[in-house]
């Protein structure tokens, strides 16, 4: 097994050849929301409330060319924002892309996961996409990015799934043996790569699953690299993926897209076989998910907290009146009577519920603006389901610690 330095020094390199993600560069803020790079819509998808007011310090540990650390900035308005890559060609990529929409106040490091300790203090928020699977040790990796997480704080994972990737993996280990000692020259890599692809029978699996999922993002010859010339990748399946969170310390604060992990899309027209689920454990049945359905598993992503960690789940009518509303700021379209949910979903809105929202500026209790335009408790904790509702439990309001 090649040494972590070793390791880094050719993931390094690869990035320094071809800077990822190949997103361009604008002199605007970025378009859309990804409510996964918001402190408040994250927090309250894992926890059920807002955060604390108080602005959050957060770490995009591994930001690449920069796309995730511009979103992290303008969606989180006064917080501290640290960014650290090994790649320089993609940090200085990243600097750019900040100073160009106008993000100020980064702080940007030519640094390693495995160095983390030369950073001062701990991080309400921890950002970090699709890098573990790309270290020597991404037990190790994951360990030093839990201890720079704050008690109470949250960290958003990306991670490669090996079932959803199984074609990925053979084209990967084909290229290799065709490069021979030319390994590691990653431009000649994407040259052979492409070559297979266009010589493969059209019938052929890993070219069909190519053209189907993947081709699209690989016209670009950074993408194609990193997918299919990369020095080094680490895929999981459920049950390896939940041993790598343990050794952490952090608690599972659940998948991103949870309605994907739900067996019931899959067997909810078999009672039989959905009573027989109930029997199964929770990771159990995210396994029985991603073996009917492997399509599910070309990635996990996820988010972790490190304990104490509040959960509230507003079933209180009475907790729930006095919590203070405000609209999420990740809400694509408003103002606007058809909107995308936290998971993408066209939610159509009445015009009472657009009113209601309207007034959620997070100022006065949910008693008075349900007094004032009538919606009934459930349609407000559908909103709140939907995440296009955040609440803010009132000063002496309980909820659960874990």
């Amino acid at each position: 097994m090649p040494e972590p330095e070793a390791v880094t020094a050719a993931v390094a390199r690869l990035y320094n050849t071809y800077p990822f993600p190949p997103d361009p560069l604008s002199d605007q803020p970025p378009p859309g929301y990804n409510w996964r790079w918001s402190w408040p819509a994250a927090y309250s998808f894992c926890t059920g409330q807002l955060p604390p007011p108080t602005p959050p310090r957060i770490l995009d540990a591994g930001c690449g060319t920069g796309v995730s650390t511009e979103y992290l900035a303008h969606l989180n308005p006064g917080a501290r924002v640290s960014a650290l890559d090994i790649s320089e060609t993609a940090l200085a990529r990243a600097q750019e892309r900040c100073q160009r929409s106008g993000v100020t106040g980064v702080e940007f490091h030519h640094l390693s996961l495995f160095d983390l300790e030369e950073l001062p203090g701990q991080f309400d928020f921890i950002n970090s996409v699709g890098v573990l699977h790309h270290l020597a040790d991404p037990t190790r990796g994951l360990q030093c990015l839990a201890q720079k997480l704050r008690p109470g704080g949250i960290m958003h994972l990306f991670l490669y799934g090996a079932l959803g990737r199984w074609e990925v993996g053979l084209m990967q280990e084909a290229i290799a043996l065709l490069q021979g000692d030319r390994q590691g020259d990653y431009q000649d890599g994407v040259q052979v790569g492409r070559q297979v692809f266009a010589a493969l029978p059209p019938d052929n699996r890993l070219g069909q699953r190519e053209r189907q999922r993947w081709a699209l993002d690989n016209q670009q010859d950074a993408c194609f690299a990193d997918m299919y010339v990369h020095p080094q990748e680490t895929r999981y399946t459920v049950g390896s993926l939940f041993e790598l969170i343990d050794s952490s310390g952090l608690e599972f604060l659940g998948f991103s897209n949870p309605a994907a992990w739900r067996l019931e899309r899959l067997l909810g027209s078999a009672p039989g076989l959905m009573e027989r689920a109930t029997q199964l454990g929770l990771r159990e049945r995210y396994r029985l998910v991603e073996l009917l359905d492997p399509d599910t598993a070309t990635h996990y992503e996820f988010f972790l907290g490190r304990p104490p960690i509040p959960h509230q789940d507003w079933s209180q009518d009475n907790q729930l009146l006095q919590a203070r509303p405000q609209r999420s700021p990740c809400m694509e379209g408003w103002p606007s009577q058809s909107l995308f949910n936290y998971n993408y979903e066209v939610v159509e809105l009445t015009a009472a519920q657009v009113e209601f929202l309207h007034r959620c500026d997070g100022s006065r209790p949910l008693q008075a603006l349900v007094d004032e335009t009538g919606l009934s408790l459930p349609q407000v904790r559908r909103l709140w389901q939907d995440q296009l509702l955040l609440l803010r439990p009132d000063a002496g309001g309980n909820f659960y610690i874990s």
